[in-house]
């Protein structure tokens, strides 16, 4: 690997292959996420969305955003905080994602109705936390439906005392496409830079939410999504959307 090859050339070149190759080969996936996302609509449910760490760039991609579903959580671990009462100093430990029981108080925090659909968000995939809420989300009843790189969580050992992995629990997996480590662009000598997981799962995420939005519409359902609340009526008329889910779906400040 050259050094001239390392350079925003060099990232955008390999990340559009990657991007062309994901809008190519995952028409199939998509469409099957989009079905959860539709039939959770229909059944009026929420869709709960989790991940940690850069996932959470995902999550926001999901949950709350203009041009998004209305019926959207964002679960994260500072709702341990915010709705859990635990002193905000909890959330300084690095390694709170690998505790035990953590995804299950987030769960309960949620408190998420039987037909409501979670979007789980991993790179590796394998992180205690990440696999506890597929679990006990799976126990719950729930669909799943998982954004991952195939290519990291199948190089990498369980991180969960089950030995169960993200993608063995999803009913639907939205390959990132993204290579173990994530960073596309080698350096000379070792190492990479440029991450791709975000790129790709936000691809992923906008084509389902797209595809659900045309399941619906093709069935004569008017999908409840979000306008800009910065253009005028915006944030009037979402908040006659929102209070079709009042209770159940949760805004706070980023």
């Amino acid at each position: 690997m050259s050094v001239e090859s390392v350079s925003a050339q060099g990232f955008a070149e390999q990340s559009l292959d990657v991007l062309r190759h994901v809008t190519e080969s995952a028409h199939e996936d998509v469409r099957r996420a989009a079905g959860l996302i539709a039939d959770c609509i229909r059944a009026d449910g929420v869709i709960q969305a989790f991940g940690t760490g850069h996932s959470q760039a995902m999550v926001l991609e999901v949950a709350g955003r203009a041009g998004g579903l209305v019926p959207t959580n964002r679960l994260q671990m500072s709702d341990l905080v915010v709705y859990g009462g635990d002193a905000p100093s909890v959330l300084d430990d690095p390694l709170l994602e690998r505790e035990p029981g953590i995804a299950v108080r987030l769960y309960d925090l949620a408190a998420p109705a039987p037909q409501d659909l979670f979007v789980i968000i991993s790179n590796s995939g394998v992180n205690n936390v990440i696999v506890e809420m597929a679990l006990h989300a799976k126990s719950r009843g729930h669909k799943i439906l998982a954004i991952t790189s195939l290519t990291h969580t199948g190089a990498v050992p369980a991180g969960h005392v089950s030995g169960k992995k993200l993608v063995d629990l999803a009913d639907v997996v939205l390959d990132n496409a993204a290579p173990v480590g994530d960073a596309t662009v080698a350096l000379p000598g070792g190492g990479a830079v440029g991450a791709l997981s975000t790129l790709t799962g936000v691809m992923l995420v906008q084509m389902a939410v797209a595809e659900a939005c045309a399941v619906l519409l093709s069935a004569g359902e008017r999908p409840p999504v979000y306008v800009s609340a910065n253009v005028p009526g915006g944030f009037e008329g979402n908040l006659e959307l929102e209070k079709r889910y009042a209770g159940r779906v949760r805004r706070t400040a980023t």
